[in-house]
């Protein structure tokens, strides 16, 4: 047998190109949008392309890379469970990994928050939440509650359940509007007469409802839109009188994003069910967790079969997941993320504030390690993209906003050139 080394494919072909020939790219026009640029390596808060140029990368591949890339101690983590028991499904057997970060995960979160099902993805989580809340109806003899309260800007995931709760004007979803369940999709009730119009939604389909989905104090993908910890104390007085469940999807907002460990602290508020991935892992596997009140729970504990939650992801509780997800919590035990994060919500309000003055320029608001540049309007996402790398950054604007959720890690002078590099770039 041969003892050649592997071929290295990255420099004895074009794997960029070949490559692209044959993959479909996310949220991408694929005949007119940009190509993607060819990453060889992350460390920390930097990526170094192919051509050996670096960039800071602003946006901690979409918010999951909160302790930045190739932290030791979760890539060790990984490496000692990948020696052990990289997979092993989860119906019938069960691991150390999983059980132990359930276990921590219901110390973290508030109240009764106990009960948690591991999925691989966020909007598996959400869909998984939304089949709980109507099967915890259904199960209490109460089956035509089956609709949810949803909100405008809201943004739930690309599955087509996630979808149906997801804003269905401004969002990205539109073209299924005849496949997609209706549900009651309305404004966050932000003040009097929003909170009217909200209540007079609930009155009018309180009947058919199971719950209120949102997304505790940012709207992310739906425009990087904030609201007050009052909002959702809102939502939870009107998900008891009207006997709802309520749902936060903390999937963008977890694990330190807002400035709290979970956004729902912030707001003192105690949802039924709430949804996690993202930087549950560190940015390192796919995995996800929905997470269930005692109450929930307990509606599905039954002799009756038919009672019990028919949903078994492949690969869910998936154990180098679990493994990189109990790593990363041991960092926000012994590493002050939550500091930190309060030590970057100050430079990027100090920083990006100049931009407030600046023509075309909507808003300027930061929340927690969270910075956005409302504009009135973006000609070309992709070519300011570019823009952004010619300064050294990797910024992926979106919609009217330009934005920043840079891991919980990075320096002073590299958040310093992300601001910087904004400012210029729009100025």
């Amino acid at each position: 047998m041969s003892s050649r080394a592997p071929e290295d494919k990255t420099s004895s072909r074009d794997w960029f190109a070949e490559g692209l020939a044959h993959v479909w790219l996310p949220y991408a026009q694929m005949k007119t949008a940009a190509p993607p640029l060819p990453v060889i390596r992350t460390d920390g808060c930097r990526i170094t392309l192919a051509d050996g140029r670096e960039l800071i990368d602003g946006i901690a591949s979409w918010w999951t890379a909160c302790h930045g890339y190739n932290h030791p101690h979760i890539r060790q983590a990984v490496e000692r469970q990948l020696a052990i028991m990289p997979h092993v499904m989860f119906g019938g057997l069960a691991h150390e990994p999983a059980l132990s970060l359930a276990q921590r995960l219901a110390a973290l979160l508030p109240g009764d928050l106990d009960r948690v099902f591991f999925s691989e993805s966020g909007s598996v989580s959400v869909e998984i939440a939304l089949k709980m809340a109507v099967q915890y109806w259904i199960n209490r003899a109460q089956p035509q509650r089956r609709k949810f309260v949803a909100f405008k800007g809201g943004y739930h995931g690309d599955t087509t359940g996630a979808m149906a709760v997801c804003d269905p004007e401004e969002g990205m979803h539109a073209l299924f509007r005849g496949l997609l369940p209706d549900h009651v999709i309305i404004d966050l009730p932000r003040d009097e007469e929003s909170t009217a119009a909200f209540h007079q939604a609930l009155t009018r389909h309180a009947g058919d409802l199971a719950g209120i989905i949102v997304e505790p104090l940012v709207q992310g993908a739906g425009g990087m839109k904030f609201h007050a910890p009052a909002v959702l104390q809102r939502l939870r007085q009107a998900a008891d009188r009207y006997e709802l469940l309520l749902i936060f999807d903390e999937i963008f907002t977890g694990f330190g994003r807002t400035g709290t460990m979970f956004a729902c602290q912030a707001a003192d508020v105690l949802p039924d069910i709430v949804t996690l991935s993202k930087a549950l892992s560190g940015g390192t596997l796919p995995l996800a967790a929905t997470v269930a009140r005692r109450k929930v729970f307990d509606a599905f504990w039954s002799d009756d079969p038919k009672k019990a939650l028919m949903h078994g992801p492949t690969y869910m509780g998936n154990a180098l997941a679990c493994a990189a997800a109990n790593a990363s919590l041991d960092l926000f035990e012994r590493e002050p993320r939550l500091q930190q994060v309060k030590a970057i919500s100050a430079a990027l309000a100090r920083e990006l504030e100049p931009c407030r003055g600046m023509q075309g320029v909507k808003d300027v608001r930061v929340q927690g390690a969270i910075g956005v540049v409302e504009l009135a309007h973006i000609d070309s996402c992709d070519r300011l993209a570019a823009r952004f790398v010619e300064a050294g950054v990797f910024i992926r604007p979106f919609g009217n906003i330009v934005y920043l959720t840079p891991a919980f890690t990075i320096g002073q002078e590299e958040l310093a050139k992300l601001t910087g590099a904004i400012r210029k770039v729009l100025g």
